[in-house]
Protein backbone atom coordinates (compact mmCIF):
# COMPACT_ATOMS: atom_id res chain seq x y z
CA UNK A 1 0.00 0.00 0.00
CA UNK A 2 0.78 3.84 -0.57
CA UNK A 3 0.23 5.54 3.02
CA UNK A 4 1.13 8.71 4.30
CA UNK A 5 2.00 9.57 7.96
CA UNK A 6 -1.37 9.84 8.77
CA UNK A 7 -2.16 5.72 8.12
CA UNK A 8 -4.65 7.23 5.82
CA UNK A 9 -4.66 6.56 1.70
CA UNK A 10 -2.22 8.49 -0.05
CA UNK A 11 -3.77 10.01 -3.23
CA UNK A 12 -7.33 9.00 -3.28
CA UNK A 13 -6.45 9.32 -7.57
CA UNK A 14 -3.69 6.03 -6.33
CA UNK A 15 -6.33 3.99 -4.33
CA UNK A 16 -9.56 3.73 -6.65
CA UNK A 17 -11.26 1.27 -4.42
CA UNK A 18 -12.01 3.45 -1.64
CA UNK A 19 -12.18 6.78 -3.72
CA UNK A 20 -13.87 7.40 -6.87
CA UNK A 21 -12.83 10.76 -8.60
CA UNK A 22 -14.88 13.07 -11.00
CA UNK A 23 -14.02 12.14 -14.66
CA UNK A 24 -14.41 14.73 -17.17
CA UNK A 25 -17.09 13.62 -19.53
CA UNK A 26 -14.88 14.05 -22.76
CA UNK A 27 -12.98 10.72 -21.12
CA UNK A 28 -15.87 8.41 -19.59
CA UNK A 29 -18.44 9.14 -21.92
CA UNK A 30 -16.00 8.49 -24.56
CA UNK A 31 -18.19 6.11 -26.86
CA UNK A 32 -15.95 2.32 -27.59
CA UNK A 33 -17.61 2.20 -31.04
CA UNK A 34 -15.21 4.80 -32.21
CA UNK A 35 -12.73 2.29 -31.76
CA UNK A 36 -14.16 -0.57 -34.21
CA UNK A 37 -13.45 -1.49 -37.43
CA UNK A 38 -13.68 -4.34 -39.51
CA UNK A 39 -10.91 -7.15 -38.92
CA UNK A 40 -10.94 -9.88 -41.69
CA UNK A 41 -10.49 -13.32 -40.41
CA UNK A 42 -7.68 -14.43 -42.13
CA UNK A 43 -6.09 -11.00 -41.54
CA UNK A 44 -5.72 -12.80 -38.11
CA UNK A 45 -2.22 -14.76 -38.14
CA UNK A 46 -2.09 -17.65 -36.51
CA UNK A 47 1.32 -18.47 -36.52
CA UNK A 48 4.36 -16.77 -36.58
CA UNK A 49 6.45 -15.57 -39.49
CA UNK A 50 9.55 -18.02 -40.02
CA UNK A 51 11.95 -15.72 -39.25
CA UNK A 52 11.30 -13.17 -36.06
CA UNK A 53 12.98 -10.03 -37.78
CA UNK A 54 11.34 -10.41 -41.28
CA UNK A 55 7.70 -9.62 -40.17
CA UNK A 56 6.88 -6.24 -41.62
CA UNK A 57 6.79 -2.94 -40.02
CA UNK A 58 4.59 -0.46 -40.68
CA UNK A 59 6.39 3.66 -39.68
CA UNK A 60 4.34 6.23 -38.83
CA UNK A 61 6.13 10.02 -37.73
CA UNK A 62 5.07 13.21 -38.47
CA UNK A 63 1.56 12.26 -40.05
CA UNK A 64 3.10 10.06 -43.19
CA UNK A 65 2.82 6.29 -42.97
CA UNK A 66 5.92 3.90 -44.77
CA UNK A 67 6.43 0.34 -44.74
CA UNK A 68 9.75 -1.67 -43.76
CA UNK A 69 11.22 -4.79 -42.38
CA UNK A 70 11.85 -5.31 -38.61
CA UNK A 71 15.12 -5.62 -39.29
CA UNK A 72 15.25 -2.53 -40.15
CA UNK A 73 14.36 -0.96 -36.76
CA UNK A 74 18.07 0.17 -35.54
CA UNK A 75 18.24 2.54 -38.68
CA UNK A 76 15.09 4.15 -38.15
CA UNK A 77 15.98 5.26 -34.54
CA UNK A 78 18.30 7.90 -33.94
CA UNK A 79 21.13 7.81 -32.05
CA UNK A 80 20.88 7.97 -28.48
CA UNK A 81 17.11 6.65 -28.49
CA UNK A 82 16.60 4.23 -25.37
CA UNK A 83 14.23 1.29 -25.81
CA UNK A 84 12.29 0.30 -22.74
CA UNK A 85 11.68 -3.34 -22.72
CA UNK A 86 9.57 -6.01 -20.70
CA UNK A 87 11.16 -8.69 -19.40
CA UNK A 88 8.28 -10.68 -18.18
CA UNK A 89 8.17 -14.43 -19.36
CA UNK A 90 4.82 -16.51 -20.10
CA UNK A 91 4.13 -19.09 -17.71
CA UNK A 92 2.52 -22.44 -18.32
CA UNK A 93 -0.94 -21.61 -16.75
CA UNK A 94 -3.22 -23.93 -19.03
CA UNK A 95 -3.70 -27.16 -16.83
CA UNK A 96 -6.06 -29.91 -17.54
CA UNK A 97 -6.59 -32.24 -14.68
CA UNK A 98 -8.25 -35.53 -15.76
CA UNK A 99 -11.58 -37.10 -14.60
CA UNK A 100 -13.02 -40.66 -14.85
CA UNK A 101 -12.18 -42.40 -18.31
CA UNK A 102 -14.32 -40.81 -21.33
CA UNK A 103 -15.34 -37.58 -19.35
CA UNK A 104 -13.60 -33.80 -20.35
CA UNK A 105 -10.57 -32.90 -18.10
CA UNK A 106 -11.57 -29.71 -16.32
CA UNK A 107 -9.03 -27.16 -17.01
CA UNK A 108 -7.83 -24.60 -14.81
CA UNK A 109 -6.34 -21.76 -16.16
CA UNK A 110 -3.73 -19.71 -13.58
CA UNK A 111 -4.15 -16.15 -13.66
CA UNK A 112 -2.60 -14.20 -10.14
CA UNK A 113 -0.90 -15.36 -7.03
CA UNK A 114 -3.00 -15.27 -3.73
CA UNK A 115 -0.94 -16.56 -1.58
CA UNK A 116 1.87 -15.47 -1.37
CA UNK A 117 0.79 -12.64 -2.98
CA UNK A 118 4.56 -12.28 -4.56
CA UNK A 119 5.16 -13.60 -7.70
CA UNK A 120 8.78 -14.60 -7.36
CA UNK A 121 7.79 -16.22 -4.01
CA UNK A 122 4.90 -18.10 -5.26
CA UNK A 123 6.51 -19.61 -7.86
CA UNK A 124 9.58 -20.51 -5.89
CA UNK A 125 7.05 -22.24 -3.29
CA UNK A 126 8.14 -25.45 -2.90
CA UNK A 127 4.81 -27.22 -1.57
CA UNK A 128 1.71 -25.50 -1.62
CA UNK A 129 0.34 -21.80 -3.29
CA UNK A 130 -2.97 -20.68 -4.21
CA UNK A 131 -4.41 -18.89 -7.01
CA UNK A 132 -6.96 -17.16 -8.53
CA UNK A 133 -8.15 -19.17 -11.84
CA UNK A 134 -10.73 -19.41 -14.24
CA UNK A 135 -12.12 -22.70 -14.26
CA UNK A 136 -13.31 -24.44 -17.41
CA UNK A 137 -15.99 -27.14 -17.08
CA UNK A 138 -16.57 -25.80 -13.47
CA UNK A 139 -20.15 -27.77 -13.03
CA UNK A 140 -18.21 -30.64 -13.98
CA UNK A 141 -15.81 -30.56 -11.13
CA UNK A 142 -18.02 -32.19 -7.90
CA UNK A 143 -16.62 -32.10 -4.24
CA UNK A 144 -13.52 -32.78 -3.60
CA UNK A 145 -9.65 -32.72 -4.87
CA UNK A 146 -8.45 -32.96 -8.24
CA UNK A 147 -5.22 -34.76 -9.02
CA UNK A 148 -3.00 -34.46 -11.74
CA UNK A 149 0.11 -37.06 -11.97
CA UNK A 150 3.21 -36.05 -13.84
CA UNK A 151 7.23 -35.96 -13.89
CA UNK A 152 9.75 -34.23 -13.25
CA UNK A 153 13.69 -34.96 -13.52
CA UNK A 154 12.83 -38.52 -13.34
CA UNK A 155 10.33 -38.64 -9.97
CA UNK A 156 6.98 -38.88 -9.27
CA UNK A 157 4.95 -35.64 -8.57
CA UNK A 158 1.21 -35.47 -8.00
CA UNK A 159 -0.31 -32.29 -8.25
CA UNK A 160 -3.76 -31.30 -5.93
CA UNK A 161 -5.84 -28.60 -6.90
CA UNK A 162 -8.50 -27.77 -3.81
CA UNK A 163 -11.69 -25.37 -5.27
CA UNK A 164 -12.11 -22.07 -2.75
CA UNK A 165 -13.80 -19.36 -2.57
CA UNK A 166 -15.83 -17.55 -5.98
CA UNK A 167 -15.36 -14.31 -7.25
CA UNK A 168 -17.20 -13.32 -9.92
CA UNK A 169 -15.99 -15.46 -12.97
CA UNK A 170 -12.45 -16.29 -11.15
CA UNK A 171 -11.88 -19.07 -8.24
CA UNK A 172 -9.36 -19.30 -5.50
CA UNK A 173 -7.91 -22.38 -5.62
CA UNK A 174 -4.78 -24.40 -3.60
CA UNK A 175 -2.30 -26.14 -5.29
CA UNK A 176 -0.16 -28.41 -3.52
CA UNK A 177 2.21 -31.35 -4.85
CA UNK A 178 4.39 -34.09 -3.33
CA UNK A 179 7.36 -35.72 -4.99
CA UNK A 180 9.52 -38.78 -4.44
CA UNK A 181 12.88 -36.84 -4.98
CA UNK A 182 14.16 -33.48 -4.42
CA UNK A 183 12.05 -30.41 -3.70
CA UNK A 184 10.89 -29.01 -6.79
CA UNK A 185 8.89 -25.28 -7.25
CA UNK A 186 5.54 -24.25 -8.46
CA UNK A 187 7.58 -22.83 -11.64
CA UNK A 188 8.97 -26.32 -12.43
CA UNK A 189 5.28 -27.75 -11.75
CA UNK A 190 3.60 -25.32 -13.94
CA UNK A 191 6.62 -26.18 -16.79
CA UNK A 192 5.96 -29.92 -16.42
CA UNK A 193 2.34 -29.92 -16.10
CA UNK A 194 0.83 -26.85 -17.98
CA UNK A 195 1.07 -25.63 -21.39
CA UNK A 196 1.12 -21.81 -23.01
CA UNK A 197 -2.13 -20.29 -23.08
CA UNK A 198 -2.03 -18.87 -26.50
CA UNK A 199 -4.18 -16.09 -27.04
CA UNK A 200 -8.09 -17.12 -27.42
CA UNK A 201 -8.76 -15.99 -31.15
CA UNK A 202 -5.36 -17.41 -32.65
CA UNK A 203 -8.09 -20.38 -32.18
CA UNK A 204 -6.00 -23.34 -32.11
CA UNK A 205 -3.89 -25.28 -28.99
CA UNK A 206 -0.06 -24.42 -28.22
CA UNK A 207 2.08 -26.58 -30.69
CA UNK A 208 5.58 -27.21 -29.95
CA UNK A 209 7.21 -23.96 -31.64
CA UNK A 210 5.23 -21.64 -29.33
CA UNK A 211 6.91 -22.53 -25.92
CA UNK A 212 9.78 -20.97 -28.17
CA UNK A 213 8.12 -18.33 -29.96
CA UNK A 214 5.73 -17.30 -27.95
CA UNK A 215 8.34 -15.81 -25.70
CA UNK A 216 10.80 -12.71 -26.36
CA UNK A 217 14.28 -13.49 -26.63
CA UNK A 218 14.84 -11.23 -23.94
CA UNK A 219 12.17 -12.79 -21.26
CA UNK A 220 13.53 -13.72 -18.24
CA UNK A 221 10.89 -12.65 -15.29
CA UNK A 222 8.12 -15.63 -15.20
CA UNK A 223 4.29 -14.23 -14.31
CA UNK A 224 2.96 -13.54 -17.46
CA UNK A 225 -0.08 -15.52 -18.74
CA UNK A 226 0.22 -13.49 -22.21
CA UNK A 227 3.29 -12.35 -24.26
CA UNK A 228 4.51 -9.14 -24.76
CA UNK A 229 3.80 -9.30 -27.76
CA UNK A 230 5.55 -6.13 -29.59
CA UNK A 231 8.90 -7.76 -28.74
CA UNK A 232 8.68 -11.13 -30.00
CA UNK A 233 10.28 -9.45 -33.57
CA UNK A 234 13.36 -8.75 -31.68
CA UNK A 235 16.60 -11.01 -32.56
CA UNK A 236 20.25 -11.11 -30.73
CA UNK A 237 21.10 -10.12 -33.94
CA UNK A 238 19.30 -6.80 -34.02
CA UNK A 239 19.72 -6.64 -30.83
CA UNK A 240 23.11 -6.45 -31.68
CA UNK A 241 22.90 -4.08 -34.36
CA UNK A 242 20.70 -1.59 -31.93
CA UNK A 243 23.84 -1.45 -29.38
CA UNK A 244 25.93 -0.67 -32.68
CA UNK A 245 23.63 2.19 -33.43
CA UNK A 246 23.94 3.63 -29.94
CA UNK A 247 20.53 3.23 -29.55
CA UNK A 248 20.06 2.14 -25.18
CA UNK A 249 18.25 -0.68 -23.59
CA UNK A 250 16.51 -0.87 -20.30
CA UNK A 251 13.76 -3.01 -19.00
CA UNK A 252 10.73 -3.03 -16.81
CA UNK A 253 8.51 -6.02 -15.41
CA UNK A 254 4.83 -5.77 -16.17
CA UNK A 255 3.28 -9.26 -15.84
CA UNK A 256 0.70 -9.27 -18.75
CA UNK A 257 -2.59 -10.59 -17.65
CA UNK A 258 -5.73 -12.52 -19.31
CA UNK A 259 -7.48 -8.99 -19.14
CA UNK A 260 -5.25 -7.68 -21.96
CA UNK A 261 -7.55 -9.66 -24.23
CA UNK A 262 -10.57 -8.33 -22.55
CA UNK A 263 -12.95 -5.68 -25.20
CA UNK A 264 -14.83 -2.85 -23.68
CA UNK A 265 -17.19 -4.26 -22.09
CA UNK A 266 -19.46 -1.24 -21.68
CA UNK A 267 -21.23 1.47 -24.60
CA UNK A 268 -18.60 4.38 -23.11
CA UNK A 269 -15.47 3.92 -21.30
CA UNK A 270 -16.84 4.98 -17.51
CA UNK A 271 -18.43 1.84 -17.35
CA UNK A 272 -15.34 -0.49 -18.45
CA UNK A 273 -13.42 -1.89 -15.65
CA UNK A 274 -9.57 -1.62 -16.70
CA UNK A 275 -7.95 -4.64 -15.89
CA UNK A 276 -5.23 -4.76 -12.77
CA UNK A 277 -1.49 -6.35 -13.39
CA UNK A 278 1.59 -6.13 -11.03
CA UNK A 279 4.90 -4.06 -12.28
CA UNK A 280 8.35 -4.00 -11.11
CA UNK A 281 10.97 -1.84 -11.72
CA UNK A 282 14.65 -0.77 -10.11
CA UNK A 283 16.41 2.07 -9.07
CA UNK A 284 18.73 1.55 -11.57
CA UNK A 285 16.17 2.03 -13.96
CA UNK A 286 14.79 4.97 -12.46
CA UNK A 287 18.08 6.62 -12.94
CA UNK A 288 18.68 5.52 -16.57
CA UNK A 289 15.22 7.31 -17.16
CA UNK A 290 15.88 10.04 -15.52
CA UNK A 291 19.25 10.71 -17.32
CA UNK A 292 17.29 9.81 -20.62
CA UNK A 293 15.25 12.77 -20.28
CA UNK A 294 17.73 15.32 -19.02
CA UNK A 295 19.07 14.40 -22.29
CA UNK A 296 16.25 15.33 -24.35
CA UNK A 297 16.68 12.04 -26.59
CA UNK A 298 13.43 9.80 -27.20
CA UNK A 299 12.12 7.22 -25.10
CA UNK A 300 10.85 4.67 -27.13
CA UNK A 301 8.21 1.88 -25.51
CA UNK A 302 8.60 -1.67 -26.52
CA UNK A 303 4.92 -2.66 -26.36
CA UNK A 304 2.13 -1.34 -24.71
CA UNK A 305 2.88 -3.25 -21.48
CA UNK A 306 5.88 -1.25 -21.22
CA UNK A 307 3.99 2.07 -21.87
CA UNK A 308 1.58 0.92 -19.40
CA UNK A 309 4.43 0.58 -16.85
CA UNK A 310 6.17 3.77 -18.06
CA UNK A 311 3.16 5.94 -17.79
CA UNK A 312 2.56 5.18 -14.47
CA UNK A 313 6.05 5.33 -13.09
CA UNK A 314 4.94 9.12 -14.23
CA UNK A 315 1.53 9.17 -11.90
CA UNK A 316 4.05 7.92 -8.89
CA UNK A 317 6.40 10.17 -9.70
CA UNK A 318 4.10 13.15 -9.95
CA UNK A 319 2.35 12.54 -6.93
CA UNK A 320 5.69 12.58 -4.81
CA UNK A 321 6.77 16.08 -6.59
CA UNK A 322 3.35 18.21 -5.66
CA UNK A 323 4.16 17.71 -2.04
CA UNK A 324 2.53 14.60 -0.89
CA UNK A 325 4.63 12.65 2.07
CA UNK A 326 4.74 8.90 0.84
CA UNK A 327 5.44 5.86 2.58
CA UNK A 328 5.76 2.48 0.69
CA UNK A 329 5.06 -0.41 2.69
CA UNK A 330 3.72 -2.87 0.17
CA UNK A 331 3.02 -2.74 -3.55
CA UNK A 332 1.31 0.66 -4.64
CA UNK A 333 -1.58 0.94 -6.56
CA UNK A 334 -2.27 3.09 -9.69
CA UNK A 335 -5.91 3.97 -10.17
CA UNK A 336 -7.89 3.63 -13.88
CA UNK A 337 -8.34 7.19 -14.19
CA UNK A 338 -5.25 8.34 -12.31
CA UNK A 339 -4.73 10.44 -16.24
CA UNK A 340 -7.65 12.64 -15.68
CA UNK A 341 -5.47 14.60 -12.26
CA UNK A 342 -4.82 17.86 -13.85
CA UNK A 343 -3.03 18.46 -10.42
CA UNK A 344 -0.76 15.41 -11.94
CA UNK A 345 -0.59 15.88 -15.56
CA UNK A 346 0.38 19.83 -14.62
CA UNK A 347 3.60 18.11 -13.65
CA UNK A 348 6.48 18.12 -16.01
CA UNK A 349 7.60 14.35 -17.09
CA UNK A 350 11.50 15.44 -15.38
CA UNK A 351 9.85 16.60 -12.63
CA UNK A 352 8.24 13.58 -12.25
CA UNK A 353 11.20 11.46 -13.25
CA UNK A 354 13.15 12.90 -10.03
CA UNK A 355 9.60 12.48 -8.13
CA UNK A 356 10.13 9.13 -8.47
CA UNK A 357 13.80 8.83 -7.61
CA UNK A 358 13.23 10.59 -4.34
CA UNK A 359 9.92 8.41 -3.57
CA UNK A 360 12.29 5.39 -4.03
CA UNK A 361 15.63 6.90 -2.36
CA UNK A 362 12.74 8.47 0.68
CA UNK A 363 11.88 4.94 1.47
CA UNK A 364 15.38 2.88 1.10
CA UNK A 365 13.71 1.09 -2.54
CA UNK A 366 16.48 -0.84 -4.51
CA UNK A 367 12.80 -1.83 -6.88
CA UNK A 368 9.22 -0.52 -6.47
CA UNK A 369 6.52 -2.87 -7.47
CA UNK A 370 2.86 -2.44 -7.28
CA UNK A 371 -0.46 -3.30 -9.39
CA UNK A 372 -1.69 -0.82 -11.93
CA UNK A 373 -4.79 -0.33 -13.45
CA UNK A 374 -4.13 2.97 -16.11
CA UNK A 375 -6.59 3.05 -18.35
CA UNK A 376 -5.15 5.68 -21.77
CA UNK A 377 -7.20 7.23 -23.50
CA UNK A 378 -6.74 9.82 -26.52
CA UNK A 379 -7.67 12.24 -24.10
CA UNK A 380 -4.11 11.27 -21.72
CA UNK A 381 -0.91 13.05 -22.42
CA UNK A 382 1.95 10.72 -23.01
CA UNK A 383 4.59 11.64 -20.54
CA UNK A 384 7.47 9.55 -20.57
CA UNK A 385 7.54 7.96 -24.05
CA UNK A 386 7.96 9.57 -27.06
CA UNK A 387 7.32 6.67 -29.76
CA UNK A 388 6.11 3.00 -29.42
CA UNK A 389 6.83 -0.36 -31.37
CA UNK A 390 3.39 -2.40 -31.39
CA UNK A 391 1.56 -4.84 -32.91
CA UNK A 392 -1.88 -4.19 -34.28
CA UNK A 393 -5.14 -4.89 -32.14
CA UNK A 394 -8.21 -6.16 -31.88
CA UNK A 395 -11.26 -3.80 -32.50
CA UNK A 396 -12.70 -2.17 -28.99
CA UNK A 397 -9.89 -2.62 -27.03
CA UNK A 398 -8.13 -0.63 -24.44
CA UNK A 399 -4.68 -1.78 -26.29
CA UNK A 400 -6.68 0.27 -29.63
CA UNK A 401 -7.12 3.24 -26.96
CA UNK A 402 -3.44 3.15 -26.03
CA UNK A 403 -2.48 3.30 -29.21
CA UNK A 404 -4.88 6.54 -30.47
CA UNK A 405 -3.18 7.78 -27.05
CA UNK A 406 0.22 8.31 -29.17
CA UNK A 407 -1.38 9.09 -32.70
CA UNK A 408 -4.68 10.61 -32.19
CA UNK A 409 -7.37 10.16 -34.86
CA UNK A 410 -4.53 8.99 -37.14
CA UNK A 411 -5.17 5.45 -36.19
CA UNK A 412 -7.80 5.46 -38.75
CA UNK A 413 -5.19 6.00 -41.54
CA UNK A 414 -2.70 3.82 -40.04
CA UNK A 415 -5.10 0.51 -39.45
CA UNK A 416 -6.39 1.00 -43.33
CA UNK A 417 -3.14 1.14 -44.61
CA UNK A 418 -2.05 -1.72 -42.51
CA UNK A 419 -5.30 -3.63 -44.01
CA UNK A 420 -4.76 -2.26 -47.41
CA UNK A 421 -1.20 -3.51 -47.45
CA UNK A 422 -1.67 -7.00 -46.61
CA UNK A 423 0.27 -6.60 -42.66
CA UNK A 424 -0.97 -9.36 -40.28
CA UNK A 425 -2.78 -8.85 -37.21
CA UNK A 426 -2.26 -9.82 -33.36
CA UNK A 427 -0.29 -11.41 -31.59
CA UNK A 428 2.04 -13.27 -34.24
CA UNK A 429 1.35 -10.27 -36.48
CA UNK A 430 3.36 -7.87 -38.14
CA UNK A 431 4.94 -4.74 -36.21
CA UNK A 432 4.75 -0.52 -35.97
CA UNK A 433 6.47 2.03 -34.84
CA UNK A 434 4.48 4.79 -33.98
CA UNK A 435 5.81 8.20 -33.05
CA UNK A 436 4.39 10.82 -30.87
Amino acid sequence: MVRNGTGTCFAAYLCPFIVSLPMPANARNLSIDVFDYDLPDERIARYPVAERDQAKQLIYQNGEVTTGVFSELPSRLPEGTLLIGNKTRVIHARLFFPLAEGKRPIEIFCLDPLLPVDYAQSLGARSQVQWKVLIGGNRRWKRGALTLPLEIGGHAISLEAVRGERQDNTFAVTFSWTTDGPPVTFAEVLAAAGTIPLPPYLGRSAEAADHDRYQTVFAKTEGSVAAPTAGLHFTPEVMANLAQRGVGWQEVTLHVGAGTFKPVDAATLGGHTMHREYFTVTSAFVERLLAQLESGKPVVSVGTTSLRCLESLFYLGAGFAIGETMIVDGPVEIGQWVADDSRLTAVSPLTAAHGLRDLMATNNLSQLSGYTQLLLTPFATLQFADGLITNFHQPRSTLLLLVAAIVGDDWHKIYDYALANDFRFLSYGDSSLLWR
